[in-house]
């Protein structure tokens, strides 16, 4: 199943596949990782926020498999700007494992936020992570009230680039897939039995009505894989990052834009350094 999943080949700047021995590997290693940060927390499970997207339906799977199903419950969050397909892929998926979930309008909640300082809500930005936020607090709510740990479903592509919100999505406990780029997550949920449909599904954080991941970044996620790989993660120049890939200049550029303008998100908060008294 693994070597069918990924965009063409011809269009794929730099092929990124796991062999199928390492697909075994990386999954149990990841299922481990999750049973193993769970048992140390002393906790009694995983509550994951379901958005019907790839990553956290991966986590789902690998979850399930890790904890079994009657340790894993999901949260559907939607708010107004979220797409009833995305909404019933999420309750699909928590159908299909059989787990126990729970369905939250938002928009209350974070209606309360744009009553309370009515201009902020005028910046689309801003007005998107208030719901991002919202479900970041009702996940550890919930976690907290059962005696769980929270579920994050952030990627190495999205973490590289800043392509999150800070205290939101990232706010959680662990990051079972935030080693992998994205295009390792979409082989990953294949070989983890996610339906075709939802691996090859367009990526959306639904921020707004009709965004994209791709046209918010700037590039699609196989280019963007392939300069963090060689270029920020990898010793490659932006020259030659450009001879190995065939992509310009300018993209390389933006990757790197991304990754420094976004590196306060990977860091804990400055303090200043400490005196000698």
């Amino acid at each position: 199943m693994s070597e069918s999943v990924l965009l063409e080949e011809e269009s794929t700047p730099l092929d990124l596949r796991l062999s199928d021995d390492e697909l075994d590997r990386v999954h149990g290693h990841v299922t481990d990782f999750i049973a193993e940060q769970v048992d140390a927390a002393g906790a009694e499970g995983a509550v994951l926020g379901l958005s019907g997207g790839i990553d956290s339906t991966t986590v789902a799977y690998l979850a399930v498999d890790a904890l079994g199903a009657e340790y894993l419950r999901g949260l559907v969050m939607p708010g107004s700007v979220n797409t009833d397909e995305n909404m019933s892929d999420a309750e699909r998926v928590a159908e299909d494992l059989g787990i126990e979930y729970d369905v939250i309008e938002i928009e209350p909640i974070a209606e309360a936020f744009y009553e309370a300082l009515p201009g902020a809500s005028d910046e689309r930005m801003a007005e998107s992570n208030v719901r991002v936020r919202v479900r970041a607090v009702l996940n550890y709510f919930a976690a907290n009230a059962d005696g769980r740990l929270v579920l994050g479903t952030g990627n190495r592509s999205e973490a590289l680039t800043g392509y999150f919100t800070k205290y939101g999505d990232q706010a959680v406990d662990c990051n079972p897939i935030g080693n992998l780029y994205k295009q390792q997550v979409r082989q990953l949920a294949a070989h983890a039995g996610v339906p075709r449909d939802l691996v090859m599904k367009t990526p959306s954080a639904e921020m707004w009505t009709g965004q994209t991941d791709e046209e918010e970044l700037g590039l699609d996620y196989d280019t963007l894989d392939a300069v963090l790989a060689l270029h920020v993660d990898g010793p490659l120049s932006t020259a030659a990052t450009v001879r190995a890939l065939d992509v310009t200049a300018e993209e390389v550029a933006r990757v790197e834009e991304l990754y420094e303008s976004s590196k306060h998100k990977r860091a804990m908060p400055p303090a200043p350094a400490e005196l000698s008294l």
